[in-house]
């Protein structure tokens, strides 16, 4: 599994590193490189996974034209991954010239064994996913599906076309946590195949009003944007590869902050139970604050140099001033208050 990442002239970055824990928050104000981070990662995955380099911009903000921070005219990436105890590393540089990704540095490795190195680091890009759900496209019918897709338009699928005894493990999981988000209870979250073939599939969630203890049976049409994403979310941790690495950005997005504390309880507990590291970018000073000061250590900090402008990462523990900052407030309300970047600027003046 990946556990360091160190950027290159990447995007708005000079040269940053990101630390990778089963559970890491990144958090900064807009514009601070967050989702350059997460870009990054998805440009790695599609190599990996034999997407050719210059295809491999397709989606990513920007595209080639804005891959090598400028004035620079190449990028590039230090990889850390550690499997079974071992530690393996490897750079991977790319040459722009013209809006063309004209070169290809093959890998220089760090070990004894070059093939394994380049095994093991393939391997752990390869199961890198990055999640943006969409509401409005997990509202259809799909077809049966093996793996979900990015905007987890086909979660329908996924779920109806698992073994019944995993899918009915999965949707039990679901629904312990689907039922503590709304005021009524959700007595069931559930896919169903439909159609004559049964190749296709519609979510399904069964709601009891306490008034009159009637179960209501409605489809994910009739879902919130909240409910949906929330559960793709959990169906992601749930189907995912053991070993993978789930990068979502803006993870609350959608969900009322009084559900923060739920959504960081499923992070922690289903990632843990699958072994499957987790990294999020955050604006919500409530999932913030619902984390505590243990998870501390695990929180980056993406910024701007005031100087330079460039982006950089900083683990929050190593802000030299966080215990005098800690002392005015919580997590989520020193970044409402923008005083952690403060801290930053000020450090760098």
């Amino acid at each position: 599994m990946i556990t360091e990442l160190r950027l290159e002239n990447w995007k708005s970055f000079g040269e940053a590193t990101l630390y990778i824990d089963p559970l890491t928050i990144l958090i900064g104000t807009n514009a601070s490189g967050k989702s350059n981070v997460l870009d990054a990662l998805q440009f790695l995955q599609r190599i990996a996974s034999g997407v050719k380099a210059k295809d491999a911009f397709g989606s990513i903000r920007g595209g080639l034209e804005w891959a090598a921070k400028r004035p620079n005219a190449s990028f590039g990436f230090h990889i850390v991954t550690v499997e079974n105890h071992v530690r393996y590393e490897c750079d991977v540089h790319y040459s722009v010239k013209d809006y063309v990704l004209h070169e290809f540095f093959p890998l220089k490795h760090i070990g004894d064994n070059p093939g394994l190195v380049e095994s093991q680091i393939n391997k752990s890009l390869q199961n890198i996913f990055i999640l943006q759900p969409v509401p409005d496209a997990m509202m259809h019918y799909t077809e049966l599906s093996d793996r979900l897709d990015s905007n987890a338009g086909n979660i329908a699928g996924v779920l109806a076309a698992l073994p019944a005894k995993r899918q009915k493990e999965i949707e039990n999981t679901l629904t312990q946590y689907a039922s503590r988000l709304p005021d009524r209870d959700i007595h069931r979250v559930y896919a169903e195949k439909v159609g004559k073939l049964g190749k296709d599939a519609m979510l399904y969630c069964d709601e009891r009003w306490a008034d009159s203890g009637e179960i209501f049976t409605v489809d994910a049409r009739a879902m919130s944007d909240g409910t949906l994403r929330f559960l793709a979310i959990l169906t992601a941790l749930l189907t995912l590869p053991e070993g993978s690495l789930l990068a979502i950005d803006e993870v609350d997005n959608g969900l009322h902050p009084s559900r923060a504390k739920l959504l960081l309880e499923a992070l922690q507990t289903i990632s843990k139970q699958r072994n499957i590291d987790v990294l999020v970018t955050t604006h919500n000073p409530a999932l913030l604050d619902a984390m505590g000061t243990e998870m501390v250590p695990f929180v980056t900090v993406a910024y701007r140099d005031p100087e330079t402008g460039a982006s950089k990462l900083t683990l929050l523990e190593d802000i030299e001033q966080l215990p005098k900052l800690l002392a005015q407030g919580t997590v989520g309300k020193l970044s409402t208050q923008g005083l952690i970047e403060k801290s930053l600027e000020s450090a760098h003046g």
